[in-house]
């Protein structure tokens, strides 16, 4: 072999295990069960050295939502998630699934882990937790974060319009006829395509389905545990005045990516948005008004649910960053 070519090969190996070597472990989480305010939840524990951090997950998701962002925040902080009541693999109970009920569920959880003082971590619909158990537990919280989560959805001209876009851009029954074909429809229509399809992703894609004998998909949660959260959603109105603990807002650029395979959804989809541009400046000034201490950053490039996963490297160094800053 020619000097060159062993200088070129010997360089390209350095650089492959120089990026690997950046790049944290990759360990499954341990899927854990836990009973708590009389129901059954299953819980991801990613392990790590440092403080809590407790992330939740938004509407319709599963903890598996983070597999890809916690392996980088795992040298920092012992990172868990939980699969709210009626998601992933938790009891789906007949209710309650107010926002009373929910922040019990997650005060419970904190309890039977041992936590007294903890980061949490809401994403979207998570958001309302967060802060409501920063309002009755000031004293139990170190840090926030709201990943996607600075919204008031129960502004009910913004929550109508939001349904119904979700509705609109949903799977229909073609979509649904395999675990193949919903993976390429949330590909496109969830997380867009330029966002790389993980071992992460394809674990959440899991606890959010069950497969029938013909292969027909069933997503997680069903449509009664759906409806019975965006009512919840819809009555929870943010007091973000009793939050005193520090709160970092991460806000992304769009709520849904574009579909090219979906002309009429596109075009649904890009009128919503034109109203959600509004809807979000508003709500950062509102957030600018009533947190105390609130840091705002905008993530550009990212949807509602790609904020999470297209670059998790460089949202956790700004999670880290903010938790690990001096209070």
């Amino acid at each position: 072999m020619e000097t060159s070519v062993v200088i070129r090969v010997t360089y390209a190996m350095v650089a492959i295990l120089g990026l690997l070597q950046a790049r944290p472990a990759m360990a499954e989480p341990l899927s854990r069960y836990v009973t708590v305010n009389g129901v059954r939840l299953n819980y991801l524990d990613w392990g790590g050295k440092g403080p809590p951090l407790v992330m939740i997950h938004g509407l319709g998701d599963s903890p598996h939502v983070f597999d890809d962002l916690a392996p980088f925040l795992r040298g920092r902080f012992h990172v868990y998630a939980y699969a709210r009541r009626g998601h992933g693999h938790s009891d789906v109970p007949e209710g309650p699934y107010d926002l009373a009920t929910l922040t019990e569920d997650l005060t419970q959880l904190i309890d039977s882990l041992g936590i007294r003082q903890t980061n949490l971590l809401g994403w979207s619909m998570g958001g309302n937790e967060i802060t409501r158990f920063a309002g009755l537990h000031p004293e139990r919280v170190s840090k926030l974060v709201y990943l996607e989560a600075g919204y008031d959805f129960s502004d009910p001209a913004f929550l109508k319009s939001f349904v119904a876009t979700i509705a609109a851009a949903g799977p229909d029954s073609l979509q649904l006829r395999s675990l193949d074909t919903f993976r390429s429809w949330c590909r496109s229509a969830v997380f867009g395509r330029e966002t790389p399809w993980t071992p992460g992703l394809e674990a959440y894609l899991r606890d959010i389905t069950r497969v029938g004998t013909d292969g027909g998909v069933q997503t997680v949660p069903g449509d009664r545990v759906f409806g019975a959260l965006l009512e919840s959603d819809a009555s929870s109105h943010r007091d973000y005045a009793s939050v005193r603990a520090p709160a970092l807002f991460l806000y992304a650029s769009s709520f849904f990516p574009r579909d090219p395979d979906g002309p009429e959804v596109n075009r649904r989809v890009q009128a919503f948005e034109r109203q959600a541009d509004a809807f979000r400046e508003a709500q950062v000034r509102r957030v600018r008004r009533e947190v105390r201490h609130a840091t705002i950053v905008r993530i550009p490039g990212t949807t509602h649910m790609s904020i999470g996963v297209r670059r998790p490297d460089a949202l956790a160094k700004r999670i880290r960053e903010f938790l690990l800053a001096a209070r």
